[in-house]
This record gives C-alpha cells, structure tokens and sequence, in this order.
C-alpha cells in the first residue's frame, strides 16, 4: 500500500502550488497524515501534520505559508504551498504520523526557481 502524491512542477519564487496525496481511504482517514520532503541533499523532514479533528501542525520554515488540509470524506489530504521559496525545492511525500516505511510512494517533485 502507498500513498501517491502529486501536483509539483517547476515555479518561480512567491508563486504557489497545491498538492495532493491519495492511496487507501481507510489510511488517510484513520491517521494523523502528514507532508514531508526531501531537499537534493538533505534528509526527509515533516513539514505539516494534520489530525483526524483538523488539528494542524507546521516546520516553522513553512508556517504562515504553507496550508494542510483534508478533504469532508478523508479520502485526500492537500497541501496549498504560497510564497514558495527557492529552499523549498525539494521532493515532497505524503504519509502518516509517524511514518511507516511500505507507505512511502515516489513522491512529487516541487521546485522553486527564477
């Protein structure tokens, strides 16, 4: 089982980007599910969280920018991405949290360059 995560491309800085993750509706609903990413040389990091309540958590390198949100049936979760920043190039992941290895997908590119 993955989860699949999509939406990224190539964007100029201040621009935004909304991405999306699906897989298994039982997982996203039944878990805190969260985004993460993975910079060209750096290690994976959780950027934002996001509880069964609606209960949501940011990186402070994100917060105010970056927005985490389910959909009314918990089938997808979403992550609106404004102001984007050349360090937020990086590979992005959706997943729950605490991660679990057999969840991880390919993950979606997003990079930020003029």
């Amino acid at each position: 089982v993955q989860l699949q995560a999509c939406g990224g491309g190539v964007v100029e800085p201040g621009w935004l980007r909304r991405l999306s993750c699906t897989g298994s509706g039982s997982i996203i609903s039944r878990n805190v599910m969260g985004w993460y990413r993975q910079p060209p040389e750096g290690q994976r990091e959780l950027v934002a969280r996001i509880t069964g309540g609606g209960g949501t958590n940011y990186a402070d390198s994100v917060k105010g920018r970056f927005t985490i949100s389910r959909d009314n049936a918990k089938t997808s979760v979403y992550l609106q991405m404004n102001s984007l920043k050349p360090e937020d190039t990086a590979v992005y992941y959706c997943n729950i949290d605490p991660y679990r290895w057999a969840y991880w997908g390919q993950g979606t590119q997003v990079t930020v360059s003029s």
